[in-house]
């Protein structure tokens, strides 16, 4: 029994515990940011009672797959994520982390702490977290060291092996960076550098930082197709976590485009085997049939050597154009599943929610003729959605025992700098969808939002209501619980979140924000 009053009382909720255990009525007793108390008539005082009866209550969710190393600094409310009941983010995915920002690293995001006026710089994790933690954010954040981060440091953009000078180099980054609190290694092998590493580069720098991790490790990928070549790049991530001797983690599971839907069976059965033999395969995907990132991020992969003056060099000059143009699909029908949701700035507004069909039937122009000038115009700077995934293979990778829920997407708020463009409507309600829609039913939904997760990623203390966890608790309708976000209208608050707690502080109340940030940095998952 805890001594004294607890800080704040919440009685008589449906307790889903994020074990996957069915749910029970109890009452849960929270004293300096740790949930002292699990059971049914708490007996002594509180300074502040909640009376949850009709809700149901969850630990705060785990948002696998974040992206929000700059929008949180730029606005670190996080409102849009806070609102759907999420409490944690873990971000550094796809190859790109906050740090390190060295060299031609620091030279390509300069542009994105601009468009956010962001007037600090750094070049360490060590740095970014201490100004992270002088902002505080609105949810916790945790993070993956980014290959792309580090390849980038050291070597730029080149497309060739480092040297044994440059792979030192390298394995020293990564170290500080682990060191400094990173839980892992990522890559995005569809992305410029990490497109121009080697597997063997990849497991020796991924066997390296599991070697000095002072604490949790994994490997998460983006791997180099998730439609083509879908099954060669599980082969490939499955041989790096094998020969590394580390868990993997496939990022944003999908089979992209139809003419690749028919894989999923195949997809699963090479996890499976892998799962059989050892190496602990895991996976997040967003609930949703679009996915969303960088426009020009269809083009061939050596378009992109050496940065953007030379990537644009290449779409302006009419010889590479034409080449670049020969390896873009050939059927315009599917430029319009390629919608843009966001430009710089606003002489290229009218862009946004028109799909590269629709552009060049405006300028009187092909699809790739369009795609390319739009590229050339906006600096590269354009974000994309694009849609083509298959709805039944959505929920066939998410009912897996190993699958988890990921947004994909930076931290957002409803006004302010992150207010721009139509971004995603991920951001705004994957959790809402993934819980009212997953198949398994809610206690394994909140077990795969919760629990898995923060086992999955080291996330100490958290993901399980328990007597001696941190006090991330989320409360809610399930029956009106719904996301209203849609791609028309992305900025939308969900429904049926009635209140979310971090580290013991109301973060939202009936719905609506209290205005507190209570998030903390999680170092080594911390």
């Amino acid at each position: 029994m805890p001594q004294g009053k607890v800080t704040l009382l919440l009685k008589g909720a449906t307790v889903y515990d994020g074990t996957g255990s069915p749910p029970e009525i109890k009452d849960i007793g929270i004293k300096g940011g740790t949930i002292v108390f699990v059971g049914e008539g708490f007996p002594g005082e509180a300074e502040t009672v909640m009376d949850c009866k009709g809700l149901s209550l969850s630990p705060g969710f785990i948002d696998t797959h974040g992206h929000s190393e700059f929008t949180l600094l730029a606005d670190p409310t996080a409102l849009g994520k806070v609102l759907q009941g999420i409490t944690t983010e873990i971000n550094g995915n796809c190859g790109l982390s906050a740090a390190p920002m060295l060299g031609e690293a620091r030279a390509r995001r300069e542009e994105d702490l601009r468009e956010y006026d962001i007037a600090e710089r750094w070049e360490t994790l060590k740095e970014y977290l201490l100004l992270l933690e002088k902002r505080e954010p609105g949810l916790n954040f945790a993070t993956l060291a980014g290959h792309g981060s580090v390849r980038a440091s050291v070597m730029g953009y080149a497309d060739r092996e480092p040297s044994p000078d440059e792979m030192d180099r390298m394995k020293g980054l990564l170290r500080e960076t682990l060191e400094a609190g990173a839980i892992g290694f990522s890559t995005g092998l569809i992305y410029p550098p990490g497109i121009y590493s080697t597997p063997e580069e990849l497991i020796g720098l991924v066997r390296y930082g599991a070697e000095v991790a002072p604490g949790p490790f994994i490997y998460a990928s983006h791997m180099r197709s998730e439609g083509e070549k879908l099954i060669e790049a599980l082969e490939e991530t499955v041989r790096i976590g094998s020969e590394a001797g580390v868990n993997v983690h496939i990022s944003h599971i999908k089979t992209a485009g139809r003419e690749n839907w028919h894989k999923a069976g195949a997809a699963i059965e090479v996890m499976e085997r892998a799962r059989a033999v050892g190496v602990r395969v895991t996976c997040d995907r967003y609930p949703y049939t679009a996915g969303s990132t960088d426009l020009d991020s269809v083009l061939p992969g050596w378009a992109f050597e050496g940065g953007a003056e030379e990537e644009i060099g290449r779409l302006k000059d009419p010889a590479l154009r034409e080449k670049i143009k020969g390896e873009l699909p050939e059927d315009d029908e599917c430029w319009e599943g390629v919608v843009i949701s966001s430009v710089p700035g606003e002489s290229g507004r009218w862009l946004e929610g028109l799909s590269i069909k629709a552009i060049a039937a405006r300028k009187g122009i092909g699809c790739k003729d369009a795609l390319l000038d739009v590229l050339v115009k906006e600096g590269l700077r354009v974000g994309a959605i694009f849609h083509g995934m298959s709805e039944e293979n959505l929920w066939r990778f998410l009912s897996l025992p190993y699958a988890m829920a990921g947004s994909d997407s930076a931290v957002r708020s409803f006004r302010g700098p992150t207010a721009r463009g139509k971004p995603h409507p991920r951001g705004f309600g994957t959790f809402p969808r993934f819980l009212k829609n997953h198949p398994g039913g809610l206690s394994e939904a909140i077990h795969k939002a919760t629990a898995l997760p923060a086992s999955t990623f080291g996330i100490q203390g958290r993901g399980v209501i328990r007597e001696g966890f941190k006090a991330d608790i989320v409360a809610f309708d399930r029956e009106r619980l719904a996301d209203k976000a849609t791609y028309e209208k992305p900025f939308q608050r969900p429904e049926g979140i009635h209140h979310v707690i971090i580290n013991g502080v109301p973060s939202v109340l009936d719905g609506e924000p209290t205005g507190q940030r209570p998030g903390r940095v999680l170092r080594g998952g911390d």
